[in-house]
């Protein structure tokens, strides 16, 4: 094991990215030498921000969480998820965990990439008691509707929110 890079794959949508995807963040880097933060496309999703700019959100606020544990990079994707971790070398998938309704589909996707490559372990982290309830949909539906979304995410991307939701009306 020694002199090898331990790289783990933290994928998910990040529209947009929360306090509990930060928390998430900071915690995986206490576990790899290298975290990669996949931001995917989803179809089935309808996505506030672009891809591009979900990217460059999760550049500026991840940064300063590794606090020199692990290197981070920010990788758009848009293929099976299996495939993009092993195209990045990564050993390990890391998910959050809200609630039981998490775990659920969770593990029906562990199930399923177990299958398809043994040799990515998938490593779940549970969110802070503080942000279990935060969901990027709700958040955006809590901007939507012109509520404060600044005890959820970070004062940029609160700010940027509000501001997508303006020009959304």
């Amino acid at each position: 094991m020694a002199g090898k890079t331990r790289i783990g794959l933290y994928p998910g949508t990040f529209d947009p990215v929360t306090l509990g995807h930060l928390d998430i963040i900071k915690r995986a880097v206490k576990l790899v030498d290298h975290l990669v933060i996949g931001v995917a496309t989803n179809s089935s999703k309808k996505p506030l921000f672009t891809l591009q700019e979900r990217k460059e959100m999760l550049e500026r606020e991840a940064q300063p969480l590794t606090k020199g544990r692990a290197t981070i990079e920010v990788r758009a994707f848009d293929m099976l998820l299996v495939k993009f971790a092993e195209s990045v070398g990564a050993a390990m998938i890391i998910r959050g965990l809200r609630a039981v309704s998490d775990f659920e589909y969770e593990f029906q996707m562990v199930a399923m990439n177990q299958r398809l490559n043994t040799e990515i372990e998938t490593v779940f982290l549970m969110a802070d008691p503080r942000h279990q309830a935060i969901a990027s949909r709700l958040v955006k539906e809590i901007a939507l509707l012109g509520g404060d979304v600044s005890a959820f995410t970070t004062p940029a991307i609160a700010e940027a929110l509000v501001q997508r939701c303006k020009e959304q009306k």
